[in-house]
């Protein structure tokens, strides 16, 4: 769910090509789930090989990182490791609307209502462990690198953002900032298009860049305080606080201060532990990483995973590895450029 904040923030639209020749931690589980809601059939079935396993998440991950590529782009996946204890009830509230989502959207495919069944499905989509383990192997196989995170991918991309190892983060959530990352992308993994929620129309969507500092300027708030707005929105931590949306919680940490002076003052009750949810935000774990180092791509690993596993059309691949060759090219000559030596 992350933090709706999109009321507040500024941010400028990009194109990708004005990406080109950066490095960019993005936040696979975050695309993963992107994948897994939007790749599917009309009636809400996702892509499935023989045997009946989902490869969405496959297909999304492997056409999306070959078109950044081509862009010029150095991608960089970072997975998830433990989540925070407060974090379990917001996953298990998760796994209570797939679980009702999967039901809706069987009813509504069997009674032949599709859009309702696509919407439904849509809800329905979940990451396995399994998923993730085959997800880790297509990126490396690819070259790209993997990161694997202690805690949350975001908070580590954050870090890395701030330790220069790349240049923004890529994540659909505003967290991103909540965890002091100076950049961060929106709209990296999602097509040209976005369908309208209850309509047949479609609105452009285009990549985003979010600068944490000229936020906070124009805002005239410190990261500290941005922190409590969100954690008045609501997290992945908490609830929000009832009727209180980005607007008015900007409004009410101007007038106060800090969650701690409005609680103090009687203007709100908070029945959550927002010192421990606001910790969460300004003292992540972090991680000893290395630079991330860009290979060669496994052009037989690639066709492995995806045409001999999981049946994809050995024609396609094979004319997309085509298009990653000469993608390959244009990197390293950008890599050799840039004075990045041992990039491939």
């Amino acid at each position: 769910m992350g933090t709706s904040l999109s009321d507040i923030i500024k941010a400028d639209t990009v194109s990708l090509n004005d990406l080109s020749g950066r490095k960019i931690a993005i936040d696979a589980f975050n695309t993963l789930y992107q994948f897994l809601s939007s790749i599917r059939q009309p009636d809400g079935t996702p892509l499935m090989d023989r045997k009946g396993r989902i490869t969405s998440h496959l297909s999304g991950l492997f056409y999306r990182s070959l078109n950044l590529l081509e862009k010029g782009i150095f991608p960089i996946y970072v997975f998830d490791g433990t989540s925070p204890e407060l974090k379990e009830d917001e996953i298990e509230r998760r796994r209570e609307i797939r679980k009702t989502a999967k039901e809706e959207w069987e009813t509504a495919k069997a009674e032949g209502r599709i859009e309702d069944a696509r919407k439904a499905a849509q809800a329905s989509s979940s990451l396995t462990s399994d998923m993730v383990d085959e997800s880790k192997d297509l990126v490396r196989a690819l070259g790209i690198p993997v990161i694997q995170a202690p805690s949350e991918g975001e908070a580590l991309a954050a870090q890395m953002t701030q330790a220069d190892m790349v240049w923004a983060s890529a994540s659909q959530d505003y967290d991103s900032l909540l965890y002091k990352c100076p950049r961060t992308i929106r709209n990296l993994s999602i097509s040209g298009r976005r369908r309208i929620s209850r309509t047949k129309s479609y609105k452009t969507i285009s990549p985003e860049v979010i600068d944490l500092d000229l936020n906070l300027r124009l805002l005239e708030i410190s990261r500290e305080q941005l922190i409590d707005i969100a954690i008045l929105v609501g997290t992945d931590y908490n609830d929000g606080v009832r009727g209180v949306g980005p607007k008015t919680a900007l409004r009410l940490i101007k007038k106060h201060d800090s969650i701690d002076k409005i609680v103090s003052e009687g203007i709100k009750e908070i029945d959550f532990p927002y010192e421990e949810i606001r910790n969460i935000f300004l003292n992540p774990p972090t991680a000893d990483i290395s630079e991330p180092e860009w290979t060669n791509p496994n052009y037989e690993r690639i066709k492995e995973l995806l045409v001999e596993q999981h049946d994809f059309s050995e024609n396609r691949i094979n004319s997309s590895l085509e298009r990653l060759r000469d993608a390959q090219q244009e990197l390293a000559d950008k890599a050799s450029q840039s004075s990045l030596t041992d990039f491939f």
